[in-house]
């Protein structure tokens, strides 16, 4: 049976245009265009007058056409069909491949996956099992964005955890809320709050809440925030024995990467000889071949190679490579670092 047409997508269809042809003139994504049409959201003020002037309506009729889904609660989805059964099974395959494509940083069909799901069903229309995946989604959403260097606004990576940690606070999920609550510091320390990021990771580093794995990482992630605020003596009072604890736990992805931060925080103490030692560690241990894990080995050995005269074009060359990499496959937040660091380099040059 075809649905009805809203009001909305009813009056962009009379005046000729297509969805494609309206959210590029809006410049937004034709699934955000989508989503207005359908109720699920509406478009934010600034937006409103262009709208009103490609739909050729005022603003009051435009109003009048976004009322259309105003008795629909705030934020929620459409209900579902009675009788329609959730596909769970489906909705978990998903999921376990969108972690796949987070890891080759494939996010254009990472986001694909996880719009089949976010978008299609509200949180009061599923069960206890359909709660944790739309928990688990939401998580997922977050590490997305984050990926793609998405920190502030409201579609931003600390949104989506914020969601996914209400969910999973009403299903006693304790561990998974403190998980969160750890990737919330990490979005502090990428936006600059180093100090508060610190504050955060010292607190959930003691957490019984978390896992012994995830304690030893804030453990390590007090010393890169300190680091990055220049407090590198006491930085490394921390990497040192986070280090130890990877390798007990027999960590090798957590323990190669601590030895990257302590690589960089000896440099910013101007100890180059420990930090080429350090860092020598993480290259002959590589972490995995990801574009994102080699982007960040890549930037903090250029980092130390600019710290020698006798290496500058070596670690221009390198930068300049983690640069590309990181266009290409869409990582702002490590574009932008790349770029800070090379006009640091270049000034004090």
């Amino acid at each position: 049976m075809a649905t009805k047409e809203s009001a909305l997508a009813a009056a962009r269809a009379t005046v000729g245009l297509t969805q494609e042809n309206l959210a590029f003139a809006l410049d937004v994504s034709v699934s955000t265009l989508s989503r207005w049409e359908n109720g699920l959201t509406k478009p934010l003020p600034p937006k409103r007058p262009k709208l009103a002037n490609l739909l050729n309506v005022s603003l009051s009729e435009l109003e009048v056409l976004l009322r259309e889904f105003d008795e629909r609660a705030p934020g929620r989805l459409p209900e579902r069909p009675v009788g329609v059964r959730v596909d769970y099974d489906s909705w978990e395959d998903d999921l376990d491949r969108t972690a796949i494509c987070l890891g080759r940083q494939e996010f254009d069909l990472a986001k694909l996956l996880l719009d089949r799901w976010v978008l299609q069903f509200r949180v009061e229309a599923v069960d206890t099992l359909g709660l944790h995946l739309y928990g688990r989604s939401l998580r997922l959403l977050g590490d997305l964005r984050q990926d793609q260097g998405l920190l502030r606004g409201p579609l931003s990576a600390r949104q989506s955890y914020l969601k996914a940690i209400q969910v999973y606070g009403e299903l006693g999920a304790d561990r998974r809320v403190a998980q969160l609550e750890l990737q919330l510091a990490v979005l502090d320390e990428m936006d600059g709050r180093l100090v508060e990021a610190a504050e955060a990771y010292r607190r959930l580093a003691i957490d019984r809440r978390l896992a012994e794995r995830d304690r030893a990482r804030a453990q390590l992630w007090v010393g890169t925030a300190l680091s990055k605020h220049g407090l590198n003596a006491e930085a490394v009072s921390y990497i040192r024995p986070a280090i130890q604890r990877f390798e007990q736990l027999e960590e090798p992805q957590d323990w190669s990467v601590a030895y990257q931060k302590l690589a960089l925080a000896h440099r910013g103490a101007a100890d180059l000889r420990s930090a080429s030692g350090a860092i020598e560690v993480a290259l002959n241990n590589r972490a995995g071949d990801a574009p994102m894990q080699r982007v960040r080995l890549d930037t903090a050995h250029a980092h130390i190679l600019l710290s020698d005269v006798a290496t500058v074009d070596s670690g221009l060359a390198l930068l300049d490579a983690a640069a590309a990499t990181s266009a290409r496959y869409g990582m702002m937040h490590q574009l932008l670092s790349i770029k800070g660091i090379r006009h640091a380099f270049e000034d004090q040059a």
